[in-house]
């Protein structure tokens, strides 16, 4: 039987999670990166089993979507057969590692990533669904921005640290150590409160006044932080967002037979190792400079049963009218699923219309009450006025 996990819960291969579409399984390429059989693969089962779409995660994860619930058992299957999906589920939703995702072969990202994964394998530890662990080892962070709990970096120093989440400064360690002290640090999470029926954060536990122990704590400071990379050939291949996260299957495809590997990015981009040319298909992002980049927007109604309006339709109107460097969020619904920060403008749609929120989240106080989406986009320029 297929077990659903509940909503507002992270979704796993085993535990699909229920949308307006049908079901949405998760797949968390191991070390952040799929060969592309293993590209081409995915997009095939999310054509036999699924409606043939496809997100990205903010985690670096895939989702099938519009997935049967009576063909949950045959995609678990074959992803097992892949080796995509790990044969305990309690492993599978632990097995929750971003990578930074441009690692050269044998440095300490790869090697710790790998170290990493198969520690967590070996015996689920009990953590919460949404706990996870940044590898970011390049001599500048990459992930600073990107949510983990656990953050194995780069110190200033150009050492290696272990930082908690929410802590300024972290533990010195080395490639040896780095794993097992990971680990301890989760454990502490668990014993000291962090969770609470299947729910916590670090930064939250941390906030909350927990003090970690002497042996995980220490001061080394972390390595400058860049901000999240544009689309554009860079020296590790070329970095192709995909519009709001979502493609179809024939896009992943296409991608695939560009490059041998590809690798996952939390920023709605993919890295096509070795490519010295951005591709062109339909839902591709090439442009580093277009306003695509700068808008968030949830699966929204009919995809989601909590959206009381479409979102991307309304996002991709609103696109062109948007002004320089500002960042606009649309939500199907308060939740603020794509994106819990904060935005230039937020639309937040109602049973009555959308709200619109300037310079805050979902949750802060609207400027504006149940505006109709016919009103958004007869005057775009008032609704995205930043001032």
């Amino acid at each position: 039987m297929t077990a659903v996990a509940i909503k507002g819960w992270c979704p796993s291969a085993h535990r699909p999670m229920q949308s307006g579409d049908g079901l949405v399984a998760r797949i968390r390429p191991r070390g952040g990166r799929l060969s592309a059989t293993h590209a081409v693969a995915i997009a095939e089962l999310a054509e036999r089993y699924g409606n043939g779409l496809i997100d990205l995660t903010g985690r670096a994860n895939l989702q099938i979507r519009g997935l049967r619930a009576d063909g949950h058992e045959a995609l678990l299957a074959a992803l097992a057969e892949l080796s995509l999906v790990d044969a305990d589920a309690d492993v599978e939703t632990e097995r929750n590692i971003l990578v930074a995702p441009f690692w050269r072969d044998g440095d300490d990202t790869q090697a710790l990533a790998i170290a990493l994964e198969r520690a967590l394998g070996a015996r689920a530890l009990g953590l919460p669904a949404k706990f996870g662990f940044a590898v970011d080892c390049g001599e500048t962070r990459l992930l600073a921005q990107a949510s983990a709990d656990i953050r194995i970096e780069r110190s200033a120093d150009g050492g290696l640290m272990l930082r908690a989440d929410g802590v300024r400064h972290g533990r010195a360690v080395t490639r040896t150590d780095a794993i097992d002290l990971a680990l301890a640090l989760a454990r502490w999470f668990l014993a000291s409160g962090g969770a609470s029926g299947g729910r916590g954060r670090m930064a939250a536990h941390i906030g909350r006044g927990a003090k970690l122990p002497d042996a995980l704590a220490g001061n080394a400071v972390p390595a400058p932080a860049l901000s999240p990379p544009v689309p554009g050939v860079c020296a590790d291949g070329a970095l192709v967002g995909i519009a709001f996260g979502q493609l179809q299957s024939a896009t992943l495809k296409s991608l695939s037979e560009r490059a041998a590997h590809l690798r996952m990015t939390p920023w709605r981009m993919m890295l096509l190792e070795g490519l010295r040319e951005m591709p062109a298909h339909d839902g591709i992002v090439a442009r580093a400079g277009d306003p695509l980049l700068r808008i968030a927007a949830c699966t929204g109604a009919p995809g989601c049963d909590a959206a009381h309006a479409e979102t991307r339709g309304l996002a991709a109107a609103l696109a062109p009218h948007l002004p320089p460097a500002a960042r606009l969020h649309v939500s199907g619904c308060a939740k603020g699923c794509a994106h819990p920060g904060r935005a230039d403008v937020t639309l937040v749609a109602t049973v009555d219309g959308f709200d619109i929120i300037r310079d805050g989240t979902t949750r802060d106080a609207a400027a504006q009450r149940g505006v109709s989406r016919a009103g958004i986009v007869a005057d775009p320029r008032a609704v995205l006025e930043t001032r």
